[in-house]
């Protein structure tokens, strides 16, 4: 659950090789599950992340260079990117809570809340319950809760996690219950 901005559709170009083993099989099957298997799950700074290779265009004369054994195709795809964008304002839902925020599901990715960026007001976790309560309108967060709030920062590194930071303290974000009950 985003904001449908943050997804992207990109046009990409690449050189796929298809096996001898494979010959049998469709062309466009099998630079797919090779697309897929390459792309699918990729992070990188300029086109996000990499949920689906959607379509594929094959040129069918590949090229067998000397020594080589299998063509090599060259081929235009598709795909399906999450880009989250500081201060791009995401809805989500919450997942867990702990004593230093919360964790949010915002599109393919989880965002962080830090404790002291969920509301102006002072809150406190409670262990007992599992949830964050605002000290003194207590008023409370949980898992499952829908909550809006502004990216502040992405980092994404190849090999772990998109780390997201996302802040509620600012007019218009927050549980959305809260936001619409001071109309």
């Amino acid at each position: 659950m985003g904001v449908n901005s943050l997804f992207r559709i990109y046009k990409l170009r690449d050189v796929v090789k298809v096996e001898p083993s494979k010959f049998e099989k469709p062309l466009e099957n099998v630079v797919l599950e090779e697309l897929r298997r390459k792309y699918e799950g990729l992070k990188d700074k300029t086109l996000g992340i990499i949920l689906a290779v959607l379509d594929v265009n094959i040129d069918p004369l590949g090229i067998i260079p000397m020594g080589e054994g299998a063509p090599y195709h060259v081929v235009e795809f598709t795909v399906l990117s999450y880009v989250p964008i500081p201060n791009e304002v995401v809805e989500g839902i919450v997942e867990t809570i702990s004593r230093g925020g919360i964790i949010v599901s915002v599109g393919a990715v989880e965002g962080f809340v830090h404790i002291q960026q969920i509301t102006d007001e002072e809150v406190e976790y409670d262990a007992v319950r599992g949830v964050i309560v605002t000290k003194s309108s207590k008023r409370i967060i949980m898992p499952g809760d829908i909550v809006r709030a502004r990216i502040t920062n992405v980092t994404i590194a190849p090999n772990r996690p998109p780390r997201v930071n996302l802040t509620m303290r600012q007019p218009y974000l927050g549980k959305i219950e809260w936001i619409h009950s001071k109309k």
